[in-house]
């Protein structure tokens, strides 16, 4: 495949505008977020809004997107609900008259598999991480009554449904002009996240491997030392040119660098620093980060992984 060139400028006039949780529904005539755009050729997403599950939203807060590949459409992610990858599908029939024969879920929590009940019922296969469907059966019950209690009537329909296959290292797909790879580079922000590489391209699809425009969240599974090494061993030496986040604007590996890998080394130097001064983690709630203030649910988020990582750091 012939390479293509996608510069700055051609990116600022694509690139719709940013996402917020100070701006209502972007795409009122859909439960969709936003409308899909095509980022680079043959690859669009619908960006979610970087703000918690909404009413207003319908729990659509991460990037939902599909490859079109010359023989048939790649999704990734699932989507939140059966409603939102129905509309998802609805957006892809606009563009193409090509069938979905794939959808790739990028980890086990509700926004990445719920939808799962959709494309089952299109009869897609459905592919995600062991970890991933393992951590979507612990916990989709619950993920599932949050989304009824959240979207009410915009997450009817919505069944839990399992992937139809899972693998562990990486699955590949050759298909139409797509050399498409499904990495699971190591322990990152969930159990089971993987990330979706063409190398053609030079873009990758990250998942919650990396975040754009806000605060990522430390859940109490999330062990950040790990997260790092695999950023710096197997994220990091894709040399990616393009990167679609799980959450925020398609950007660059510069920015979700910043935004991600910048942020957890920060926090986990600010609660070094603590540690060694005998600090307590009623007190660790409240390390400087304000550097970080600019991103979306820094309100809702900060404290809570201070306190994530302050109880790690203190065993390690």
């Amino acid at each position: 495949m012939k390479r293509f060139v996608f510069t700055a400028a051609v990116a600022l006039t694509t690139v719709p505008a940013f996402a917020s949780e100070d701006i209502a529904d972007q795409y009122p005539g859909s439960v969709l977020y936003s409308k899909p755009y095509e980022f680079i050729p043959g690859v669009y997403s619908a960006i979610g809004a970087t703000a918690p599950p909404t009413y207003e939203n319908a729990g659509h807060n991460n990037n939902l997107s599909f490859i079109v590949t010359g023989d048939g459409v790649v999704v990734i992610n699932g989507g939140g609900s059966y409603q939102l990858a129905k509309a998802l599908h609805d957006e892809i029939k606009a563009v193409t008259d090509q069938p979905v024969k794939l959808v790739l879920d990028e980890n086990g929590q509700g926004h990445a598999m719920l939808g799962n009940s959709y494309w089952a019922e299109q009869g897609v296969a459905i592919v995600a991480h062991t970890d991933a469907a393992k951590a979507f059966e612990e916990n989709g019950a619950q993920s599932l009554r949050s989304a009824q209690s959240i979207a009410k009537e915009r997450a009817d329909g919505t069944e839990l449904v399992p992937p139809t296959e899972t693998f562990d290292d990486k699955y590949v797909v050759d298909m139409g002009d797509f050399h498409i790879e499904a990495l699971y580079l190591g322990p990152a922000h969930s159990p089971g996240d993987i990330v979706v590489w063409l190398p053609e391209q030079s873009l990758v699809i990250s998942g919650d491997m990396a975040f754009n425009e806000r605060l990522l969240p430390i859940f109490s599974d999330t062990i950040t030392s790990e997260w790092l090494e695999t950023w710096d061993n197997a994220f990091e030496p894709l040399n990616a040119t393009y990167v679609i986040p799980g959450h925020g604007h398609p950007t660059n590996m510069a920015q979700v660098r910043r935004d991600t890998k910048g942020y957890l080394e920060y926090l986990r130097g600010k609660i070094a620093e603590h540690l060694d001064a005998g600090g307590t983690l009623a007190d660790a709630y409240y390390v400087d980060q304000s550097p970080y203030a600019n991103l979306d649910t820094f309100e809702e988020l900060a404290t809570i992984n201070a306190g994530r990582v302050f109880e790690q750091m203190e065993f390690e």
